[in-house]
């Protein structure tokens, strides 16, 4: 009765009654049912008691760019010019790929993968707003789970991909799976190459306590080019048909190359003090190794037991070489050459156990391991010129960090009539070792606690639902906000970190409303997060010019907000896909400069995006975002928006072509300001976004192909 079962998921979703199906005989084989094509595309969004859903395998933008312009396109989510991504206003957010944690996505490295790895390979992406016990805390904004494209055809089967566009980018894949018997093999393969170009200025106004005005401009402009390879091999065996051990294993390299050019000046009091024109290069190599086992064994229904384990390893380097000439007497030393490396090296293992409870009830056990040791080493060079250059000490520090997080949990899901409960509590101890080895400093920082969470559901009906959820969540300082060493950026910023922040802690509480009618799916969420010791960046003035970043914990904020998730649609052919966020936050600015200040203020953002089946062959999309104005703790962030389009022709089911427009009005840029007593600050970042990619896809292998109608559906288990 499988396929009559599917069949009425397929047609309930769709609004439609499913045909009636005789039950067979006792003792007897249930007839078979032959193939059913339903038309038209699954639901939009798909929810769970505690996340939602949303497809990306027919989002065009997707198609030919990276994961960043992917996520532009789902709900609850934003992203900036430089790859940030924040999760209704806050970046404090978790990205994990299937599920588990990877460096890639962790620290100043998750923005520049976000940017650069191909979307193609995600099939949806799970938002997680207020995430259960079962998950770690970490990421006060909530979780960002990016769900991977499974092999789930028999035979042999694949996709080539081909994409090429403006300002010399280009990029290209295979993906194929072949399925026998017992065993699953898959692999994808993807080569990327981006351009990379971008006008920037900073200017800075300080007012000294003598009273006396500095004002500096820096502007400049950078360009180069990003080559990216991604491989990805996977096994599955099924030892029994109860157990499926899988392996997979990853391979990702970032090539980098970089040129520069700013000029600087500075006045005080009207006089010109300093000037210079910067002429520097930067190249950076990462690459990244992982490998996972993964064993399932089912002992019924709801009833498992799972275990993975995990190892990553990532190489970093970087040279940063730049040339000063100087203007004035005062500045910086003319050559300088600053190398620095780092490895990251994560483990990670779950052992989780569920079964089903009488209730009917589901009870969830499990351990998780996630385990960093870093290494951070930078030396550099300066001199009056390339030939004269000798290792300077202030450019010179070795730092180690080690973290493992331990933990502990259970989750209880158990429907009560029409309503449903799922809670949770998650112990978690954590040691932290810190050295920072140059300057013979060596410090603890553990913590153990408790976090627990609790989801609720309520039916008011076969079409509506209320939910209400609440977590206690952390935000984890990355590794290098610990070590306090001044690194050197420019001749005119340092950042340093701070061995004894103290993780960000976060209340979080939501009320929503969802109703599903006729293929129409509104939802309706009221959130409240309380946030205190917010871990977040300083700017400090250290004299002549030079500023120093670092981090502290802020103090405490909160945030009230409302968000409203609809999709349907306009007509058979025409289907929408909109979302809009307004939230207030109030910001407690005592000990960052603000002379003790409590500053608030309100953000609005909002997308839409546009599906237009204009023929059978013809498929049309139209994206649209705004990111509001939004609050620092030392002053805010403009807003801006885009437009992208997007139009794919199927010459027949294997052939497809597409042909996508990002940032069609040149309208995606960053402003961010720094407002204080002393100090006014204005940086600006305008990079060349705009770009047309045509491409084709083909289809290989037996079977048929999957269907490249539009979905914004796909998630974790059936709708409910």
């Amino acid at each position: 009765m499988l396929q009559y079962r599917v069949l009425l998921a397929a047609t309930a979703a769709l609004g439609v009654a499913a045909p009636a199906l005789a039950q067979p005989p006792a003792g007897k084989d249930p007839p078979t049912v032959g193939e059913v094509r339903v038309e038209g595309a699954p639901p939009p969004v798909r929810t769970s008691i505690d996340r939602n859903s949303y497809s990306v395998a027919n989002d065009l933008q997707a198609t030919a760019g990276s994961i960043s312009d992917a996520l532009r396109n789902v709900p609850s989510l934003e992203v900036d010019v430089n790859g940030n991504v924040a999760l209704r206003g806050d970046p404090n957010v978790t990205v994990l790929i299937d599920g588990k944690p990877s460096g890639q996505f962790q620290g100043e490295n998750r923005a520049q993968a976000l940017q650069n790895l191909p979307a193609d390979q995600i099939d949806r992406v799970e938002v997680i707003t207020n995430p259960s016990a079962a998950f770690d805390p970490n990421g006060s904004a909530g979780i960002i789970n990016l769900i991977t494209k499974k092999a789930r055809k028999p035979g042999m089967n694949g996709t080539a991909r081909a994409n090429l566009g403006s300002n010399g980018r280009q990029n290209g894949g295979v993906s194929a799976s072949y399925r026998a018997g017992k065993v699953t093999l898959s692999g994808d393969a993807n080569l990327r190459h981006d351009s990379i170009k971008q006008d920037y200025s900073r200017a800075r106004r300080i007012t000294e306590p003598s009273g006396t005005v500095r004002e500096s401009l820096q502007d400049g402009t950078q360009g180069g080019r990003i080559n990216v390879a991604s491989l990805r091999g996977g096994l599955d065996y099924d030892v029994s048909k109860d157990t499926r051990l899988s392996l997979e294993l990853r391979y990702n390299r970032f090539d980098f190359r970089d040129r520069s050019y700013e000029s600087f000046g500075e006045a005080a009091g009207g006089l010109l003090t300093e000037g210079y024109d910067r002429f520097g290069r930067t190249d950076q190599d990462n690459e990244q190794r992982a490998a996972t086992v993964r064993l399932h064994h089912s002992f019924g229904d709801d009833h498992t037991l799972d275990l993975d384990v995990g190892q990553e390893r990532i190489a970093f380097g970087q040279a940063r070489t730049a040339m000063s000439i100087l203007r004035t007497a005062a500045g910086p030393v003319p050559y300088e050459r600053i190398l620095g490396d780092a490895g990251f090296r994560k483990t990670t293992a779950r052992l989780e156990y569920a079964r089903p409870l009488p209730g009917p009830a589901k009870l969830k056990l499990g351990y998780s391991l996630e385990a960093d040791d870093n290494d951070y080493r930078n030396t550099g060079l300066r001199g009056r010129s390339a030939a004269a250059a000798a290792p300077d000490p202030a450019l010179i520090n070795t730092f180690l960090f080690d973290r493992q997080v331990h933990a502990l949990y259970v989750t209880y899901e158990r429907p009560f009539g029409k309503l449903s409960v799922l809670a949770g509590l998650r112990l978690e101890v954590t040691p932290i070792d810190l050295d920072q080895v140059t300057q013979a400093i060596r410090a603890k920082n553990d913590d153990t606690s408790l976090y627990p969470s609790l989801h609720l559901s309520y039916a008011l009906g076969d079409d509506q639902k209320l939910k209400a959820s609440y977590s206690k969540r952390i935000q984890r300082p990355n590794p290098f906000d610990y070590n306090p060493f001044r690194v050197y950026q420019d001749p005119q910023n340092f950042r340093a970190g701070n061995p004894a922040l103290e993780p960000q802690k976060t209340d979080s509480f939501e009320l929503g409303y969802e109703r599903r009618k006729g293929g129409a799916i509104l939802q309706a969420t009221a959130y409240y997060r309380d946030v205190r010791d917010s871990v977040t960046d300083v700017v400090r003035d250290l004299g002549g010019g030079v500023f120093l970043t670092t981090r502290d914990n802020l103090g405490k904020s909160r945030t009230a907000g409302l968000e409203l998730v609809a999709n349907g649609r306009v007509t058979p052919t025409l289907t929408y896909n909109l979302s809009s966020n307004a939230y207030w936050t109030e910001i407690d600015g005592r000990g960052v400069g603000l002379g003790g200040r409590v500053r608030d203020g309100w953000t609005v953002s909002g997308r839409g995006n546009l599906s237009w089946q204009a023929a059978s062959a013809d498929f049309l999309q139209l994206n649209v975002f705004v990111n509001g104005e939004r609050l620092s703790p030392q002053g805010y962030f403009k807003p801006f928006g885009g437009v992208n389009l997007g139009y794919r022709h199927k010459f027949n089911d294997r052939l497809s072509a597409v042909a996508t427009v990002q940032d069609v009005f040149d309208t995606i840029r960053f402003k961010g300001v720094i407002d204080t007593p002393a100090l006014h600050d204005v940086q600006r970042f305008i990079p060349q976004n705009r770009v047309v990619f045509v491409g084709f896809t083909y289809a290989f292998g037996g079977g048929k192909p999957r269907d490249q109608g539009f979905d914004f559906g796909g998630g974790g288990g059936p709708p409910t």
